[in-house]
């Protein structure tokens, strides 16, 4: 009977990381899948995200790949702006790390809720970003080094939690610099990257991965990440990001329950 519900584990993180790489190349917010689903099969809350952050790696890898050449052009961008965002990516995972689960655990119905209304509010930034240029800016503006500080701080949140990440790296660049949103998606992807990329790293070595869950839900993400990618077009994200937030809310409610009125 072990090994029966050990393998019904397995199939339903599985399928629950597919869903979150799906997501994740359609509209985002697959960490709000990941995560509660997680806990929900067992794992302790720090232990959850850290899993989570690693298993959906590859799928962030797949993203800046398949953008890599909205990036042409921006190599002083990507040369000022890595080293804050991959520091601030380790920084958010060390908090994880030693902020202990009591802290967390705490923060996490906030999180998720600050996450789903990031989600929420993702579609209606790019319109509004898409409608307001920027004359003041400078597209190769030497004041790159401005831009450090809150992507930084943007990837600390990162490195910490995750979800709703890129929409607060597209609104920081669009806010300094004048582009495409095309060319900035490019370059928020690649940020987004190397903040997941600064935590993974130190998680690998943390002690606090769930291995076999992890190898299960990080190659179930990257086929996730694959099928979404060709179901872009046929598959309304608008409607998919409502699903992700609805999902979040309802998530939310549930730990805050747990948490503060069992309490």
């Amino acid at each position: 009977m072990g090994y029966i519900m050990e393998a019904l584990h397995y199939l339903i993180s599985g399928l629950g990381a597919f869903a979150a790489g799906a997501v994740n190349a359609l509209a985002g917010g697959g960490t709000l899948i990941t995560f509660p689903l997680l806990t929900a099969l067992g794992l302790p809350a720090v232990s959850a995200n850290i899993t989570s952050t690693v298993s959906l790696f590859p799928g962030y890898f797949g993203a800046t790949w398949a953008q890599r050449h909205d990036l042409a052009g921006q190599r002083a961008r990507l040369t000022a702006l890595l080293p804050a965002v991959a520091l601030g990516g380790l920084i958010g995972g060390l908090l994880l790390f030693y902020s202990g689960e009591k802290v967390f655990k705490q923060l996490i119905p906030w999180l998720i809720l600050f996450s789903s209304l990031l989600l929420a509010l993702g579609e209606p930034l790019r319109q509004v970003l898409k409608r307001s240029p920027h004359p003041h800016a400078r597209r190769n503006s030497p004041r790159l080094w401005l831009i450090s500080l809150p992507v930084c701080l943007a990837a600390i949140y990162g490195g910490y939690f995750g979800a709703g990440l890129s929409v607060i790296l597209l609104a920081i660049l669009a806010l300094f610099l004048d582009d495409s949103l095309t060319r900035l998606n490019g370059l928020k992807q690649f940020l987004a990257f190397a903040a997941n990329s600064g935590a993974a790293i130190f998680f690998l070595f943390s002690g606090r991965v769930n291995w076999r869950v992890a190898g299960v839900m990080a190659l179930s993400a990257l086929l996730g990440g694959i099928a979404g990618g060709k179901l872009a077009g046929r598959v309304s994200p608008v409607v998919l990001r409502w699903m992700v937030v609805s999902i979040g809310v309802v998530v939310a409610v549930i730990f805050f329950i747990q948490i503060y009125l069992k309490a």
